[in-house]
Parts: structure tokens; C-alpha cells; sequence
């Protein structure tokens, strides 16, 4: 069997709106959501109610004359998050997804890059920008997703989608409008901002087609449907999350709930007790070391564990898996029914990968980025591996150039998900895409005759935390740069045993002479090396006021003599990474 093809048959999907409407249509009757109403009593969408309440919205949104527009969206996974995203994008706009963690100044550049006209956002999210509200770009629209009836100062999303049903219901014209809206697969639907060198202007434009072709492709090696129970986790403003988490059970007719706060679920867990969930490697390991805690804690609990692995196995080796049952005890942390998790954006340990399946649970790895939409290889259905990514999904060209002597060299992708380019940013979509239709992934990968993918490194200078978080060093140079005592900065990461996370570290070249004149105009002596290291944590704790919290530096290295560089003036990171020029200024003090 060559696994890299399709191993189910699916029904093709040309954008959005074909999908919403075949979904409404087959499943009609199915619930597409599973929602808490403000008592904390669940109740459930159907397909068919969901799919009227995304005409709703558009109508509304086509009679405030926003359809076609950028409009960005912002806060906690939520039900009228993701109808804002169909809504938006069958009425033939585009959609602009902001983290929401980011600050205010971020915030305002990517309204402003993105020429964003509409801004849907909840209550937290416009927490961050209401005292400085006049700063955002003149005119923009706020609807406020989980504001209250009668609030005024900015439109209401709920009394917004009632007006639209009043649309609807009197079959006003902006709703034939809507619903015939010109939509172009291959255009801009999708512009998600992404860190640069100088702040987040990296806008990556995806179309409907590319994100259609994602779910069909995956879809057809990984089988869920009906019956299947989703919890939503991971940040929807992420690719991974919106296309694996959110538009694949759609496509499919499962049914999605929404995490409402990681300190509510293990709660939500025995409360939805869903069947499939998307995660990170962190949040799995923890999930891991928790059970191997309580395990060791519990009197004769390791013997246990042991013994019934070795049941486990014993059965398999003979067809019958009864995983689920040995290790009952453990599963029903997760609510007893949860069967796949699908995870990514970075590595995961291989062994908590092999634990969780022998209690009956299967991981699925998957490699991809936002570039791609963002899958590019997964494990699936017919191939389970702990110590790789898979392989390509059906449809996709992925090929490894300037290989060395291991085999190891750049991944590269083409097909249907690969993105339409940078927004106004001609010379890097140049850069990143070549002239044979080729995505240069940046990063370092192998593939054997049996067409399995492993990722070895990036070529990329990104930093990926164990949470799946994505560091860019650039950007943290760029506010250590703008510090006029320093002469040049690195940013790298570093694994933190302790707390078994990717940290940020910054190695700092001072300019010298820029602190000597700083202490001598002011009559002082120029600092010993000790001052010199507390100025220096100073400055640092400045710039981590700028920075998300993920995103700060929590360990300085200040060195002696500049970094090694190319022959252009770069900065050669590799090269950098160990030389005996990163010490701490002490005794030795270049000041002196």
C-alpha cells in the first residue's frame, strides 16, 4: 500500500460556502456545536442552525457595507468567533486573525499593515486597546463578541446577528446579496501576521482553496465524522488550530466545544468527553507527567502500570486491543471516550507518544506551517510512528534539496495549500517560493525510500517553546537594537531543565563607548562589571514590558568582543552559538 495516498474517497469542497452548505445539507440535523449557556448548562447547534446563523451575520454585514473587506478578529476560541471567520469569507472578504496576546502596539500595526476596516474582537481583547482607542486607524469599526445588550460604547455582536436574522426573515436584499456573493477560491481569504525583523509585518496570505484543499486532503487519511467529539484548546488565530481543530470537524460532522481557560479543562474534559482533540507537545508531556506522578504516588501503582503494559502489548501482538479497559482508570481523566490526538508545532517526546497509545490512545504527529495552510506530512490511519512526522498528505509535491552526506537538507513543499505569497512583500514571496512553484520551508529534514519524513532542525532562526509557541529572535533584536547602549544583539534559545521549557536568551555586544560617555557626562566613574550586569538586567526588563510573556528574555550573556560575521556584516548565528567571546564582563571589563 503506498501510504501517501488518499485512503478514503471525500467529496470535493471548492470554498467555504460549498462547504457550509454540503455540511447543512448531509448533517443537517447533526450538532456542529456543543455551547454553555450563562448558567453552565450545555446545549447543543445543529448544523443547520449554524449555517443560518453565518447568513445571518453576513447579511448584517452586508448591509453595514463591510462585505468584501479585511476584518479582523480577536479573542478566546468562541462560537461567534468562528462564525465571524465563515461569515466573513463567504461573503467573499477576508479575514485578518490577531493573537491575543499581543500588546497594544502590535495590535495597531497589524490593523494598520493589513488596511483593516472592521475589527470583531471580545471583551478582554478591547481591555488592551480601549485607553488608546484614538490611536487606531481612522474610522475602524469595534463589534464587541461578548458584549452585553445596550452597551454603547461600541456595536454589539449579539444585537448585531439579531438584526441580521430580522434580514433574513424579511428576505431584505443584502441577504440574496450575501448569499450570491462572488467568491474567488484562489484570492487573499485569509491574512495572518506572522514576527519579522522589525516587528509583525509579515502578513501570510492563504486562499480558501489552499485551506480547502488541507482539510479534503487530510481528511482522506485521517477518518472522523458523526459521533465524534471535539474540544477546542489550542489559540484559534492559529492555522493549526482553525484548519485541524475547527474546519475539518465541520467538513466532517463532528461536533465542537470550546475550552473556556486551561484551569477549567480537566473539568471540561469529563464534562464534553470528546473523542478527538488538537494539542501542543507541552500540554501533552504534562498530561503525561501527571499520570506517571499519580502512578508513583499510588501504592504499587508503577507495578500496576508495568503489568499492564505488558498485558497490552500481549494482547495486540494477537489482534485484540483492549487498552481502553486495562488502563480504564487513567483514560477517564480525558472523559473516558477520547480516542485521537493530533498534535504539532513542535517536537514531542517519542515515549509519551508509545505511553499514550498502550493506554489506548493514538497520537497523531504532523509537520506543517502557516505558509502551507498549514499541513504538510502527518501520521494517519495506516501509519503510526513516535519518531516522525509521517509523510506528505495526498496531493502534495515535498522534496529535500542540498542534502548532505545523512541525507539531511531543506524541506520543500508544492501543491494546492502552498500560500499566495507575503502581503506587499513581493521580493520575499520571491525569496521563499521559486520560480518552479517550490516553498522553501527553512527547515532541515530527511526522507527515506519509504517516503516517512524527519525533521531535524530549522534552518530558520525560530524558537519553538514546548507549548508550540513560536519565538521569532528577530523581532527581540529589534527592540534590544533600538537601546542605544547596544552595539549588537543575539537572540537564541535554551532548554530550561527545571521547567522543561524553551526559554530566550540574549547575547548582548554593549556599545562601549556609548556607556562610557553615559557615566563619565554625568560625573560618574564608568561601571564595574557587576554595574555593568545590573544596568544591563535594567534594560532587559524594559524591553520584556514590550513582550508577551512567552516572548521574554530570561537569561543575558554580555560579551566582550563583537559577534562573528559574514562578509556582508550578518551576523553568522551558528557561529556565535558557542564562541568563548559570550562570558559575562567581570574583572575583565573593556572599560577599565
Amino acid at each position: 500500500m503506498n501510504l501517501n495516498k488518499a485512503l478514503y474517497e471525500m467529496r470535493e469542497i471548492r470554498d467555504f460556502r460549498d462547504m457550509m452548505n454540503q455540511s447543512a445539507e448531509i448533517f443537517a440535523n447533526e450538532p456542529a456545536f456543543k455551547l454553555k449557556n450563562k448558567s453552565g448548562e450545555y446545549y447543543d447547534v445543529s448544523y443547520a442552525e449554524f449555517r443560518q446563523k453565518i447568513d445571518a451575520l453576513g447579511a448584517a454585514i452586508t448591509e453595514r457595507e463591510w462585505r468584501g473587506k479585511q476584518i479582523a478578529i480577536m479573542g478566546l476560541n468562541s462560537y461567534p468567533w468562528i462564525t465571524t471567520y465563515l461569515a466573513v469569507q463567504i461573503g467573499g472578504g477576508c479575514v485578518v486573525p490577531i493573537d491575543k496576546e499581543l500588546y497594544f502596539d502590535d495590535i495597531r500595526t497589524i490593523l494598520e499593515v493589513s488596511d483593516t476596516k472592521v475589527f470583531f474582537l471580545d471583551k478582554k481583547a478591547y481591555g488592551k486597546i480601549a485607553d488608546r482607542r484614538n490611536e487606531l486607524p481612522e474610522g475602524i469599526e469595534l463589534i464587541v463578541l461578548d458584549a452585553a445588550k445596550g452597551e454603547t460604547d461600541y456595536i454589539v455582536y449579539e444585537e448585531l446577528l439579531e438584526h441580521g436574522e430580522a434580514l433574513v426573515a424579511a428576505n431584505a436584499p443584502c441577504v440574496t446579496e450575501y448569499k450570491n456573493a462572488e467568491i474567488d477560491p484562489d484570492g487573499m481569504s485569509v491574512l495572518s501576521f506572522t514576527s519579522g525583523t522589525s516587528g509583525l509585518t509579515k502578513g501570510v496570505m492563504l486562499s480558501q482553496a489552499n485551506i480547502c484543499f488541507v482539510v479534503v486532503s487530510n481528511c482522506s487519511v485521517a477518518k472522523c465524522g458523526p459521533g465524534d467529539q471535539y474540544l477546542s484548546v489550542c489559540p484559534i488565530h492559529h492555522t493549526m488550530e482553525c484548519t485541524e481543530g475547527i474546519l475539518i470537524p465541520l467538513y466532517c460532522g463532528c461536533c465542537i466545544a470550546f475550552n473556556s481557560g486551561l484551569l477549567h479543562l480537566m473539568k471540561e474534559l469529563q464534562e464534553v468527553k470528546p473523542t478527538i482533540f488538537v494539542t501542543v507537545p507541552l500540554m501533552l508531556e504534562k498530561f503525561h507527567g501527571k499520570i506517571m506522578q499519580a502512578v508513583s504516588e499510588k501504592k504499587g501503582g508503577r507495578l500496576k502500570l508495568t503489568f499492564g503494559k505488558l498485558v497490552a502489548e500481549a494482547t495486540n501482538a494477537v489482534g485484540v486491543d483492549i487498552n481502553d479497559r486495562i488502563f480504564e482508570e487513567i483514560t477517564k481523566n480525558f472523559g473516558g471516550r477520547l480516542r485521537l490526538i493530533i498534535i504539532g508545532a513542535a517536537a514531542v517526546r517519542p515515549e509519551v507518544i508509545k505511553d499514550f497509545k498502550t493506554f489506548g490512545i493514538t497520537s497523531y504527529i504532523g509537520y506543517g506551517m502557516t505558509e502551507c495552510a498549514p499541513l504538510i506530512a502527518c501520521n494517519h490511519d495506516q501509519l503510526f510512528t513516535i519518531d516522525s512526522v509521517g509523510m506528505p498528505i495526498p496531493g502534495l509535491d515535498v522534496k529535500i534539496i542540498n542534502e548532505d552526506s545523512q541525507g539531511i537538507g531543506e524541506i520543500c513543499v508544492k501543491g494546492p495549500n502552498v500560500m499566495l505569497g507575503y502581503y506587499k512583500d513581493e521580493a520575499l514571496t520571491n525569496e521563499t517560493i521559486d520560480e518552479f512553484g517550490y516553498l522553501h520551508t527553512g527547515d532541515l529534514g530527511s526522507m527515506g525510500e519509504d517516503g516517512i519524513l524527519r525533521i531535524h532542525g530549522r534552518i530558520k532562526n525560530v524558537i519553538v517553546t514546548k507549548n508550540g509557541k513560536n519565538i521569532y529572535p528577530e523581532e527581540i533584536e529589534y527592540h534590544l537594537n533600538n537601546n542605544p547602549l547596544i552595539a549588537e544583539s543575539m537572540v537564541v534559545g535554551f532548554d530550561d531543565a527545571e521547567n522543561d521549557e524553551t526559554l530566550v536568551e540574549a547575547k548582548i555586544f554593549p556599545d562601549f563607548e556609548a556607556i562610557k560617555k553615559k557615566y563619565t557626562d554625568k560625573g560618574k566613574d564608568v561601571p564595574t562589571g557587576e554595574e555593568l550586569s545590573k544596568l544591563f538586567d535594567d534594560i532587559i526588563k524594559d524591553i520584556n514590558k514590550k513582550l508577551p510573556n512567552y516572548k521574554n528574555v530570561k537569561k543575558v550573556t554580555l560579551r566582550e568582543k563583537d559577534f562573528i560575521k559574514t562578509t556582508t556584516m550578518k551576523i553568522k548565528r551558528y557561529a556565535n552559538m558557542d564562541d568563548d567571546s559570550d562570558k559575562e564582563v567581570s574583572s575583565d571589563n573593556p572599560l577599565k
